[in-house]
C-alpha cells in the first residue's frame, strides 16, 4: 500500500518518517519529497508498506495526530495522473498559427475575397 504523508515539518526525514510508520508494521520505503534545486523537504512524503491491514491501520492512527508542531495528513496514495507538460509536447512555443496547415494565419482568413461581405466564411 502506497501511503501519501502532508502537512510534513521542514525537519522531518526519510529515515524518521520510516521509523514512525515501523510502530504499525513493514514499512518498504518512506521518501519525503524534496525540492529539485535546493533540495529543501516540500512537506509532504510517500510510504510504502506491503501489508494492507498494517497500512490501513497506520493511516487510522496517524491522520490529523500531531507530529513536530504540525497536525499531519495521511491517506493512501492517488495513482500519479498524468501531466500535461511531460514527454513530448513542445513547452509552449510554437503556439500561434504558423502555417501549421489549413489556412495560413493572419487577416482576411475568410477566403480570397477581401472587398467586404460574407463570401468566404466568418471573419472570426
Amino acid at each position: 500500500m502506497n501511503i501519501y504523508v502532508a502537512n510534513l515539518s521542514y525537519k522531518i526525514q526519510s529515515e524518521d518518517l520510516k521509523e514512525i510508520f515501523q510502530e504499525y508494521g513493514t514499512v518498504e520505503s518512506a521518501k519525503v519529497i524534496t525540492d529539485h534545486e535546493t533540495g529543501k523537504s516540500r512537506g509532504f512524503a510517500f510510504v510504502e508498506m506491503p501489508n494492507d491491514a498494517e497500512g490501513e491501520e497506520a493511516i487510522n492512527q496517524l491522520n490529523k495526530a500531531e507530529l513536530d508542531g504540525k497536525v499531519l495528513t495521511v491517506n493512501v496514495a492517488k495513482p500519479k495522473a498524468p501531466s500535461a507538460n511531460r514527454g513530448g509536447g513542445g513547452g509552449g512555443f510554437n503556439r500561434g498559427g504558423f502555417n501549421k496547415g489549413g489556412s495560413g494565419g493572419g487577416y482576411n482568413r475568410g477566403g480570397g475575397n477581401d472587398r467586404g461581405g460574407r463570401s468566404g466564411g466568418s471573419r472570426y
